[in-house]
């Protein structure tokens, strides 16, 4: 039966990553000729912002054969603000391709790729590209302290590195090899002990076995450029790497990792398929499967049905997100996005575009889950971000897919409010300063950390109509989006306690009757009040820091931490290395970046991710308001157009 590996190629900027997947499709037989990302004609860097600036910003898909294995090609990010990116790629690989320059080495990019492989557990082997340029390393020999203190065993040597000529001589070296095997397979070791030698074909194989495990990395070299050492990658793929297992008789399990427009503007989701099969007129929760197309030889091929181990391109899920399960979830993780804790106000440069700039944005954030997104009626949208280079991305997107020109306000980091006490309020029909056809009661309610907001129901179920129990609900989200001080709030359960409405007349509606408008007109006024009560406390995002430095350096990296808020919690010496863990606010990272290679000659390696929320030290930072102000009364009911 025919495997799949579903495969990542992951580097730090400007490693030949995108050029190294271009290579293996030529080499494979999938494309004709090889694409150049200076000419703007590779198959995976679809996004002309990628073709103009080099790097991969969306994961692409491609695939190829190597005998009897169908490898799917996933080419992932390498710049650090897509991060996110790479992780949701990591979810659906088999194994992945680490590309390391023989001329720049290992980049503190690829230290952070590297953890993130470590932490996901995906099976990595390392490819050492640009053997050919000038000032590539002869010995390509890697420090295994430098990537998550993996071992890592050479399957070659590089000869006539740093020239034109350079090529790739494929042989193990037995001893380096035998060293890594024996720590784990005590039967190689034992035959060492008994005979004093381990054959190269019993070596390899353990070490393939080991290597499929994600318990040491095998080294490989080469040029993307002239296609050295590609032959020597492309063969030992299936060798070194775990084919996708699975059922395809079994119950469906997949999940979605990309979601694009088609031609027509409708959603096309790209699924892994661990166990099952998915055909075409399958039902998957409320949507209809209307067509399947398989990544096969470097296209996507229509198909009836796609099974278990494939990636798939489905039509027909108009709901769907990236990070659903279809079907049954796969392991019991799943997707946890960090959350991006950076903020900026969109705005387009020509104002009658403003519809459509909201149109275009609200497109875009269904389709990805990392575009955080909030819009207001005074044409104004504020995008949460992982970084700057997203600012960008976003402009050209817009820009090129949507025809919006768009400028940006300064980036602010992101905060978020939490109830600190327990709060009521209620606004009845007929009382004095009610314009409202509506009775409205809300409780707010801290809590749990993490737990996002929480509606329920204080009243009887049936005092209440279904569409007016629906406004009321849909107006308390939108509503908790701006705090007492701004800011969005989460970590709350809200629940109705009042209700009261004026019952249409038996032949029909009349301007006397209740409307859901009127609910949703006078909650937000309700729930304000409530929040005043209950109070609120503004947090900032604090991030986990992970700091590899040079061990010499630890004098001046302490005060600079010290300055930017940072606390270290663990100190580690590892060999000419020192690793220091801790805590720094969101609000410093960029600084910190800065300042870190002049504090550890550029040799520090910085990787940080969100950890959780603190209260905010000193001033407390708002935010504008947006949502026609409920704290403030007068205010509010004449931006909705009712005077009390």
């Amino acid at each position: 039966m025919a495997r799949t590996l579903n495969l990542g190629i992951l580097a730090h900027v400007d490693a030949g990553k995108t050029s190294l997947t271009e290579r293996l499709l030529h080499a494979a037989g999938a494309i004709d000729a090889v694409g150049s990302v200076d000419a703007g004609s590779t198959q995976t860097d679809t996004l002309d912002l990628e073709r103009r600036r080099g790097i991969t910003i969306r994961s692409a898909v491609a695939s190829f054969a190597v005998g009897d294995v169908t490898v799917n090609l996933i080419d992932t990010p390498g710049h650090p603000d897509f991060v996110a990116e790479v992780e949701r790629a990591l979810g659906v690989l088999d194994g992945a391709v680490l590309v390391v320059s023989a001329v720049e080495g290992v980049q503190a990019q690829t230290r952070v790729l590297a953890r993130a492989l470590r932490r996901s557990g995906v099976p990595t082997v390392v490819f050492v590209n640009k053997v050919d340029r000038a000032g590539a390393r002869a010995d390509l020999a890697l420090d295994d302290a430098a990537l998550d203190d993996l071992p890592f065993v050479p399957l070659g040597a590089a000869e006539g590195a740093g020239t034109r000529a350079a090529t790739w001589r494929a042989g193990l070296d037995a001893d380096r090899a035998l060293d890594a095997v024996a720590d784990h397979d005590d039967a190689v070791l034992a035959e060492y002990v008994r005979t004093g030698a381990v054959g190269e074909g019993r070596l390899r194989a353990a070490l393939a076995a080991l290597s499929r495990r994600g318990l040491l990395h095998a080294v490989l070299g080469g040029s993307a450029v002239t296609g050295a050492g590609v032959d020597d990658l492309l063969a030992a793929l299936p060798e070194l790497l775990p084919s996708a297992d699975g059922d395809p008789d079994g119950p469906l399990s997949g999940r979605v990792f990309k979601v694009e427009r088609g031609p027509a503007g409708e959603r096309v989701a790209s699924v892994r398929l661990w166990s099952g099969t998915l055909r075409e007129r399958d039902r998957v929760g409320d949507d209809k499967v209307t067509a399947v197309r398989v990544v096969h030889r470097g296209a996507a091929v229509e198909r009836a049905e796609a099974h278990a181990g494939q990636v798939a391109q489905v039509w027909g899920l108009a709901g769907v997100r990236v990070g659903d399960d279809l079907g049954a979830p796969h392991g019991t993780d799943g997707f946890r996005f960090s959350p991006p804790v950076l903020e900026t106000v969109v705005v387009a440069d020509e104002p009658g575009e403003r519809a459509a700039l909201h149109a275009a944005l609200t497109q875009l954030a269904e389709q990805d889950p990392l575009i955080g997104l909030r819009l207001d009626d005074a044409g104004d949208a504020a995008l949460s971000l992982y970084g700057e280079v997203q600012k960008e991305v976003v402009g050209a997107t817009l820009a090129e897919e949507f025809g919006v020109a768009v400028s940006f306000r300064e980036t602010t980091t992101f905060h978020v409010e939490r109830p600190v006490g327990v709060g009521e309020a209620a606004e009845r029909m007929g009382a004095d300063g009610n314009p409202f056809n509506a009775t409205v009661g809300l409780r707010v309610e801290p809590g749990p950390e993490g737990s996002g907001v929480r509606f329920r129901l204080g009243i009887e179920p049936g005092s209440l109509t279904l569409a007016f129990r629906r406004a009321v609900e849909e107006t308390v989200v939108a509503t908790l989006g701006q705090g007492l001080a701004g800011w969005q709030v989460t970590d709350c359960t809200v629940v109705l306690t009042e209700s009261g409405y004026v019952p249409p007349p038996p032949y029909g509606w009349s301007i006397w009757s209740s409307s859901a408008s009127d609910f949703r007109r006078l909650t937000p006024l309700v729930l304000m009040a409530a929040l005043r009560r209950a109070g609120t406390t503004v947090l900032e995002p604090l991030h986990t820091l992970t700091l590899d430095a040079p061990a010499d350096t630890l004098a001046a990296v302490l005060p600079l931490l010290a300055r930017e808020d940072a606390v270290p919690l663990s100190t580690v010496t590892r060999g000419r290395r020192v690793v220091v863990e801790g805590e720094v606010p969101a609000a410093h990272l960029h600084r910190l970046h800065q300042q870190l290679p002049g504090a550890t000659r550029g040799e520090g390696v910085l990787e940080s991710r969100f950890a959780r929320y603190r209260p905010v030290r000193g001033e407390v930072p708002r935010r504008r308001r947006r949502d026609g102000d409920p704290l403030h009364r007068e205010e509010y009911l004449r931006s909705v157009g009712r005077q009390a």
